[in-house]
């Protein structure tokens, strides 16, 4: 049997049942599958739960004339037992309402979360954070700013939010990376990417 390639197949995977499990915030569903292996054999009925979200935007400002980022800290929950300290250093974020835009997500988060107002947006890339059991995907964007008087504490009281923002230097978030005070994905991505590609930011933002 020739070997599968799976980008070429309408057929390479069968959802047999869905049923939720939880619905609250966010949903979990539990779904019996089976796809295709690589040998081009049917493979074994497979039981998986899947964490269903709406999908996410991420946008680090950036203030190109001053080579500078703002960068965000709240509590999370996700860090609670696996983390000394809890409260994260973070990108602006936000999860994506029906019929949104990324780009629209991006303007008002930033204005939400961090009272900036951005003008041109970078998109980056689109990833899945955690695939292997959620069917979030993440809009990661590089949005110019001007930072001068950004800071304080911001955030929708409604939602629970106590977001504080601060100014730092590229090059001091750089740092922050290596020595892991910036530990989740969204923020090192962009953090590194912008570090990849400063020059051409600078030369067309500053």
């Amino acid at each position: 049997m020739s070997e599968f390639h799976p980008s070429q197949a309408v057929d390479a995977c069968e959802v047999v049942q869905r049923e939720q499990c939880f619905r609250g915030f966010y949903r979990v569903d539990r779904l019996q599958l089976r796809h295709r292996l690589f040998n081009g054999e049917q493979g074994p009925l497979l039981s998986r739960e899947l964490f269903v979200r709406p999908d996410a935007v991420c946008v680090l400002p950036y203030d190109a004339p001053r080579d500078c980022v703002v960068l965000v800290e709240q509590f999370r929950v996700g860090a609670l037992d696996k983390s000394v300290n809890p409260w994260l250093i973070e990108l602006v974020a936000g999860l994506i309402d029906k019929d949104e835009q990324p780009q629209a997500v991006a303007r008002r988060e930033a204005l939400e979360e961090a009272n900036l107002t951005l003008a041109e947006l970078w998109p980056v890339c689109q990833y899945y954070p955690s695939p292997g059991g959620s069917d979030e995907r993440v809009h990661l964007f590089v949005g110019r700013c001007d930072s001068r008087g950004a800071g304080g504490v911001h955030g929708l009281a409604e939602e629970g939010e106590d977001i504080r923002v601060a100014v730092w230097s590229l090059d001091e978030a750089l740092a922050a990376v290596e020595d892991g005070r910036i530990d989740n994905a969204a923020s090192i991505m962009a953090l590194h990417w912008l570090a990849l590609n400063r020059q051409r930011v600078r030369e067309a933002w500053a």
